[in-house]
């Protein structure tokens, strides 16, 4: 149980939901089939999971101190595992995710694709081990690497069955998922800072240069408080020229519903919010909309489909 708080298992399990979603309640739900086959895709979510699971590790074992400061009750490098064998792990699960790219990549005949593992688990070993350091960089990488998350989607399972006759049609698949990428950057970008202001105190004794440290916590939260109006916005327009316009009722009221109106108790708490515990809470807001998020393109995609 402990290997398993330590690679953070329930967010491994959102991100392997949100790449069955995609899957099985979208691209399967398409005229053109996917590229991949079952167990390819089976690999492909492993592959992410593994590498993602290091990328936690990895932060873990850099963040011991840090810890400690934050969240003494969660230490568990150092305490219930040993730094060594923490490497270990993390020294495997890359090997594992990187070696199942490189077979999927041989598999569906571009194995240039592999080096996006590599590139990945590179840049998570730098953000734990440096960049988090830097002030907001730190933030954009581990919002990213969910986007990546979702594109990686679109470049193994569409693009190799891309061809001059169905590119129209692949085209607004791969937009869905690059829409879908910029919505999960958007609200997780959000929730890192977030984050931010629950860890503030032991950041500034580890010597962090995050926005909190280095605005305030009151300057932050009112930056926050203004950034979360933007992806309500962009999710009002988005709903009406869409779903609304096409006539889409059933997907606009569930985006309505489950997405947007937690985005408008989360920026209404935001205003008022000090405590630890209200970052905590608000963090977790941000979560279930990324859940919802996710689960809505199922959603909206049945709709279409049995209209």
């Amino acid at each position: 149980m402990n290997f398993l708080r330590l690679i953070r298992y329930r967010n491994l399990l959102m991100l392997a939901f949100m790449q069955l979603i995609f899957r099985y309640g979208f691209l399967n739900l398409q005229e053109i089939p996917p590229a991949l086959t079952d167990f390819q895709y089976a690999l492909l979510v492993l592959a992410t999971v593994c590498i993602a699971a290091g990328g936690y590790l990895i932060n873990n074992i850099f963040d011991q101190e840090t810890d400690r400061e934050n969240k003494p009750e969660s230490v568990i490098v150092g305490k219930t595992i040993s730094e060594g064998k923490a490497y270990n792990y993390y020294v495997a699960l890359n090997v594992i995710g990187v070696g199942l790219g490189f077979y999927l990549s041989n598999g569906i005949g571009k194995p240039g694709f592999s080096a996006l593992f590599v590139i990945i688990a590179a840049t998570l070993y730098l953000y734990a081990s440096s960049l988090k350091q830097s002030l907001l960089i730190g933030n954009i990488i581990v919002a990213l690497i969910l986007s990546v998350s979702v594109v990686i989607i679109g470049i193994y399972d569409l693009y190799p069955v891309l061809t001059l006759d169905n590119r129209p049609y692949l085209a607004v698949e791969f937009q869905v998922l690059l829409d879908y990428a910029i919505f999960a950057f958007i609200i997780n970008f959000i929730r890192e800072i977030v984050k931010d202001l629950e860890d503030v105190n032991g950041d500034y004794n580890q010597g962090m240069n995050t926005l909190p440290i280095v605005l305030g916590v009151a300057r932050t939260s009112k930056i926050v408080f203004w950034a979360s109006l933007i992806p309500i916005a962009i999710l009002l327009w988005y709903i009406n020229k869409y779903y609304i316009a096409n006539n889409l009722f059933i997907g606009a009221a569930y985006c309505l519903i489950f997405i947007v109106a937690p985005l408008i108790y989360f920026t209404v708490k935001m205003w008022a919010a000090k405590t630890q515990k209200d970052f905590r809470h608000l963090s977790n807001v941000l979560k279930l909309v990324l859940f919802f998020g996710i689960l809505s393109v199922m959603v909206i995609t049945l709709s279409i489909r049995y209209a």
